[in-house]
């Protein structure tokens, strides 16, 4: 029995959704940690990294990317050493700041990314054929909403 329908009939409606979005959400993680794993000998945190650097050619400092990826400064330096590592990014020095650097993906690092978002983009298709088109678009509206909500709520 999965958690959302173990919530009881006097909780909310808003709860069972709660935990029915988390469980969909652990479940298709799950499953591209996976596919990460077995088709590129890769994790998440690095195919996530190398998304952010693909968004940005020309390379971006760390405290950037860590604060992208919202994840601490030593993270993103242990995942970025394995990736220079392995040739996929490089870190090129700043000019006139001789203490900064800028890591963005080699060309080895950009082909690798872009055969794992084909893959990736397919494993997040997948995961919603179980639904229609016009239901996903559904979906994705009501989804838009909440988000909005919230931001407009967190506005000082």
């Amino acid at each position: 029995m999965d958690i959302e329908t173990r919530a009881h009939s006097e909780h909310p409606d808003e709860l069972r959704l709660w935990l029915r979005m988390l469980t969909c959400t652990q479940l298709i993680e799950k499953q591209v940690r996976s596919q990460l794993r077995e088709q590129f000998e890769t994790t998440l945190p690095r195919f996530d990294l190398m998304a952010q650097l693909e968004r940005v050619p020309e390379g971006m400092k760390m405290k950037e990317l860590s604060r992208r990826m919202m994840v601490t400064g030593g993270n993103v330096t242990g995942i970025t050493d394995q990736l220079v590592a392995e040739g996929f990014v490089e870190r090129v020095d700043v000019e006139g700041d001789r203490r900064a650097f800028l890591v963005r993906l080699t060309p080895k690092g950009r082909h690798q990314f872009q055969q794992m978002a084909q893959a990736h983009e397919a494993w997040i298709v997948s995961a919603f054929a179980g639904l229609q088109a016009k239901e996903v678009g559904q979906l994705h509206q009501l989804l838009g909403k909440v988000k909005a909500h919230q931001i407009q709520k967190n506005i000082p």
